[in-house]
């Protein structure tokens, strides 16, 4: 497999080298004159001769109980804690904070996908009553209490937003799983949180259809106890107060309607408990290159003032903005900024329910015209879909944004300028945001009031943020020297997750390990944290990032790790091998293609791909269907028995393998393509 990452960096590496640099495009006036930070001071303020303390900025965006005595414990390396002493509680200055001056402002404004639903705008009043008395709900009839775990398997409504809120309120660490996901994958996620609740709801529209989520929840309860781990109550928000929309029939004395429920707890009020600074808000499960999702597990006060100040001075949000963030809740995007990072500093952030074509490709802008949205924040999978869709239909009609942020993977220049000058109207500023579940937030990105943009760069690294590009001995590659490497942080920030749950010691090794030259050391300048991306480093302190060096697929923002898809292949009864290479694609950036070879006896056929496919769709999510299935009479392989999945992702993109004479059967790499 080393050889492979190997092959595929040199690869990237040549493709960035051959780039041409982009002109840089400076933000307008107008952006400026409003701008959070156009004070060049704070690149010096969070420099490395005032780490850590620069981050006492973030934090006084935050209401504390008690402040903290240590801003950082740095005596155990890599475990670093931010703010130790420190009380404060994540709900309250979400909520509770505002109602002085913005009670009757929106807080979210829920967009249902059928157009002729109305749009919901709850208050930041309504979301104090409604995060209250959920709260008194999970409390009294569930029994959950602070580092309590929760498993959530919601759909993209405001009841989403009500519930994390009323979790954090608790203490009770909440563990959101993408509804997209399936039911096993919502049972292995609860497994491994050890979560004896389960939040979901009935139905949801995706792309004009209501879909039954219900039936996800007995699955996920079924393979959980299967795994040992019991989930004693299902709550079920329904998609419409008062009317069950699922086909799939409850189950007595487990399942609950959360909206019965709730009538018996109407007016209450649930004190918001005051946490340690240090303690977990919330895990996030992120494929990785095993099989087992691994849990980011993530810190409150930390966290909470990283997406704090990030929001505020990368996504310059105020609390006058309309900010739209079109991603999914059930990802870290979601997390970070449409809901703690915006409603922490009173913004009025939208929930969009459906797909962003749906009816047409227009929806999106008719949107933002009609609730007034000014900034805007989607992945370049959404930019490619919308572009390709009709390029010249947003021009059609005047929203009006001020600032565009993209996110979840490298946007390619064409389509960058695109979003400028016909999404933006060429009036809006761009941050190109790179960072990972991992992070919490933004690792690298140009300060909008500040820097000038650049199409396919992300920019520098945030304010204290100490980036490095790594080649695979260790050296450093500096500014302009052309050549791709493993971008590296070199310092610890707030926002990064804890651990990974139940893991530390997976968490040291695929994080720390590879770069760590003194296992020993409590100097944080010894552990540079390794991102798994590639990336270049320009002459004026951009990074370009490159993506994945590892065995992760991003499909149109849905990290999947290709051991999880090659386990799901191999239950396939027929399907002796399996290897998962991913091909770029124009709209979702990058599919993976199934490349399985069968066990004795058995045949290939039209219908057994379609097995193959159709059990990826069930075990992962309809996402990660592959975008081909290739049955083939054998892998490519290395002396050793490695498959060459370098090979296969060649013939998957009708490229050239290059030499295959050195495999164990260089014959098979020929049969092989003789089926493209």
């Amino acid at each position: 497999m080393a050889e492979d990452k190997r092959d595929q960096a040199v690869t990237e590496a040549e493709i960035a080298v051959h780039w041409k640099e982009e002109e840089l495009i400076y933000p307008p006036t107008s952006f400026i004159a409003q701008a959070n930070m156009t004070d060049e001071t704070v690149l010096e303020r969070f420099g490395e001769a005032n780490f850590p303390n620069c981050y006492k900025e973030y934090a006084d965006l935050l209401d504390w109980y008690e402040y903290w005595h240590t801003i950082l414990d740095e005596s155990k390396p890599p475990f670093w804690k931010w703010f130790v002493g420190g009380k404060i509680n994540a709900s309250y200055n979400c909520v509770d904070r505002h109602l002085a001056k913005h009670r009757n402002k929106t807080a979210i404004h829920f967009v249902p996908e059928p157009e002729d639903e109305a749009i919901q705008h709850m208050t930041f009043q309504e979301l104090y009553v409604r995060v209250n008395e959920f709260a008194a709900l999970l409390r009294d009839f569930c029994g959950l209490k602070a580092g309590d775990t929760v498993t959530l398997h919601m759909p993209m409504t405001a009841d989403l937003a009500v519930t994390m809120l009323a979790c954090a309120r608790l203490g009770v660490i909440h563990s959101q799983v993408f509804s997209g996901f399936s039911g096993k994958a919502a049972a292995d996620r609860a497994v491994d949180a050890k979560s004896r609740v389960l939040i979901t709801g009935d139905a949801y529209y995706r792309a004009g259809k209501l879909i039954d989520h219900k039936e996800k929840a007995d699955i996920a309860v079924d393979e959980a106890a299967k795994e040992g781990q019991k989930i004693e109550k299902v709550l079920i928000w329904q998609r419409y107060p008062g009317k069950y929309s699922a086909a799939t029939p409850m189950v007595e004395g487990r399942d609950f309607i959360v909206n019965d429920l709730l009538k018996k707890y109407r007016h209450a009020i649930v004190e918001p408990e005051r946490l340690p600074a240090e303690g977990t808000l919330f895990l996030m499960y992120t494929s990785g290159t095993t099989g087992k999702p691994k849990g980011a597990q993530h810190s409150i006060g930390g966290y909470l003032a990283y997406v704090t100040g990030t929001s505020k001075y990368i996504q310059d949000i105020h609390p006058e903005d309309v900010y739209w963030c079109m991603a999914d809740i059930g990802w870290i995007t979601g997390h970070s900024y449409i809901i703690y990072g915006p409603l922490a500093l009173a913004a009025s952030s939208v929930i969009y329910e459906g797909v962003p074509n749906y009816p047409d490709a227009g929806r999106p802008w008719r949107v933002a015209k009609e609730l007034g949205v000014n900034i805007f924040h989607t992945s370049p999978t959404a930019i490619r879909a919308l572009r390709r869709a009709d390029p010249d239909l947003p021009l059609k009609y005047d929203h009006n944004f001020k600032h565009m942020t993209t996110v979840g993977e490298p946007i390619e220049p064409e389509v960058w300028k695109w979003y400028h000058k016909v999404v933006g109207h060429g009036k809006a500023v761009i941050v190109d945001t790179w960072w990972q579940t991992e992070t919490g937030g933004f690792l690298c990105s140009t300060i909008p009031g500040l820097h000038p943009m650049k199409a396919g760069s992300c920019g520098p690294g945030v304010p204290g943020i100490y980036p490095v590009v790594f080649d695979d001995e260790g050296n450093v590659l500096p500014r302009g020297a052309g050549k791709a490497g493993n971008i590296c942080i070199r310092n610890p920030w707030p926002g990064r997750m804890l651990t990974i749950w139940g893991d530390d010691e997976r968490f040291v090794r695929q994080y720390y390990a590879r770069y760590n030259k003194d296992p020993k050391s409590k100097d944080w300048r010894d552990w540079p944290y390794f991102a798994g991306d590639g990336a270049v480093y320009a002459a004026d302190g951009y990074f370009r990032i490159l993506g994945r060096i590892d065995d992760v697929i991003n499909v149109s923002g849905h990290r999947l790790g290709t051991k999880e898809l090659e386990s799901a292949a191999l239950t396939v009864t027929e399907v002796g091998e399996a290897a998962v290479v991913p091909v770029p694609d124009p709209i979702k950036g990058r599919v993976p293609h199934m490349f399985v070879s069968l066990k004795p006896g058995y045949t290939a056929s039209k219908e057994l791909e379609q097995k193959i496919s159709d059990t990826l769709a069930r075990e992962i999510g309809p996402f990660a269907k592959p975008g081909k299935v290739w049955i083939v009479p054998d892998m490519p392989k290395t002396r050793s028995g490695k498959i060459m999945r370098r090979v296969l992702a060649a013939i998957a993109d009708h490229k050239d393998p290059g030499d295959v004479m050195t495999l164990a059967n260089p014959e098979v790499v020929e049969a092989i393509q003789k089926m493209s």
